[in-house]
């Protein structure tokens, strides 16, 4: 029984991440595939009808038809979805609408969702599923995810004639995700949501209370969330509970995301709290999940087989995967929502597949992505 127990997850996680593994190994077919299925959905929009989205047949003609573009322009059609337009920019009624903890022009971003859409940003799991399948350590899934995310749903918009959830969008990572895995969390996204959407000090100590009272007699074998949250967690229990979270599990992993460097500037804060834990960083945005860190080495790896990804670089643009090693681009990702959109983060490539976001794309980036090298004693190092 144990032998065959063991055997049906293991074969479940190869089948679940052999799409990612196979276009890491093969980028050129996968951003191939996910461009022509990517137009099949734009051509049922206002917005890529009116680009020709159904005559595109390759890369240039894409190029040609759709000008990369940053959220300031897309934010006006945004707001006609949100008024009823729907078919103006998506071919599905948005499930939802993610807002930005930062801001545009002072403003959050808010990004429309659709069932297409959310699919492809639960691949935050990933990140997970492959260091099981590798460590072989499938008594993770015996645990419990302290779950330390925002929260899923803070309010509602009117769109057209109904009213639509928003909410933050590490939380609605963390609430279909967890409905994907056979790892329960805790709290529940729904605990965290019933709290409100505050930012407050109070706010978050709410949250650290709830995430403690349900957590603390639990086996915590993962942790997952927003990195700078996790380290806040774990200094409130030390100020207010005097214990650090190591004290109460022998937790295996963390799997975080939101900030650059998770597994060198952060490094050091997340081992003294949580203890030895393998540490994965997952490069999402609001946008999508766009890559996570694969094995050992400190960069993450593209989700090639559902986004497509280009870079703006001083020799013009190119697709991610044609960058060199040492090479950085302003990214220009193209969602089943957004075609090519420019982010606004800066990519740094390393050995294929490997790349890393040092930040966003700012003149200065590329010297503060320097000096947090130096700092770490990392130089550049996978």
């Amino acid at each position: 029984m144990g032998p065959t127990t063991q055997a049906d997850p293991a074969k479940m996680l190869h089948d679940l991440l052999q799409p990612w593994h196979q276009a890491a190994a093969d980028p050129g077919p996968a951003q191939e595939a996910v461009l022509q299925e990517l137009l099949k959905g734009y051509a049922q929009t206002q917005y890529g009808a009116q680009r020709g989205a159904a005559q595109v047949g390759s890369m240039a003609d894409y190029r040609a038809a759709f000008a990369a573009a940053p959220y300031e322009e897309y934010e006006p059609l945004v707001r006609r979805v949100m008024r009823g337009e729907v078919d103006l920019l998506l071919y599905e009624e948005p499930v939802g609408w993610a807002i930005t903890r930062g801001t545009t022009k002072g403003t959050s971003k808010f990004i429309p969702m659709t069932p297409v859409d959310l699919r492809r940003r639960i691949s935050a799991g990933r990140a997970m599923m492959n260091w099981v399948a590798t460590s072989k350590r499938f008594d993770l899934f015996a645990g419990v995810n302290l779950n330390l995310n925002w929260p899923s749903i803070v309010g509602t918009v009117q769109v057209g004639s109904r009213q639509a959830p928003y909410g933050y969008s590490s939380g609605i990572y963390a609430k279909y995700v967890s409905d994907s895995t056979p790892l329960r969390s805790e709290p529940s996204q729904e605990e965290i949501d019933a709290l409100g959407g505050g930012k407050t000090r109070q706010d978050w100590e709410a949250r650290f209370d709830l995430a403690y009272e349900k957590c603390k007699g639990e086996n915590v074998t993962l942790v997952g969330g927003v990195a700078p949250t996790a380290i806040r967690f774990g200094r409130y229990l030390r100020h207010k509970h005097s214990v650090y979270p190591k004290d109460l599990w022998q937790t295996l992993l963390v799997t975080l995301g939101s900030i650059p460097g998770i597994n060198t500037t952060s490094q050091p804060a997340l081992r003294a709290l949580y203890g030895p834990v393998a540490i994965r960083e997952i490069y999402g945005t609001t946008e999508g999940i766009f890559g996570q860190q694969r094995d050992e080495k400190r960069a993450w790896v593209p989700n090639y087989d559902q986004f497509l990804f280009e870079v703006e670089t001083g020799s013009g643009v190119k697709m991610l995967h044609e960058m060199r090693p040492g090479q950085t681009g302003s990214l220009v990702v193209s969602t089943p929502t957004l075609p090519r959109y420019r982010i606004g983060d800066l990519i740094l490539a390393l050995q294929p597949p490997y790349f890393r976001c040092i930040g966003r794309d700012r003149w200065y980036t590329p010297l503060k992505y320097a000096w947090d090298e130096l700092a770490t004693l990392n130089f550049g190092r996978l």
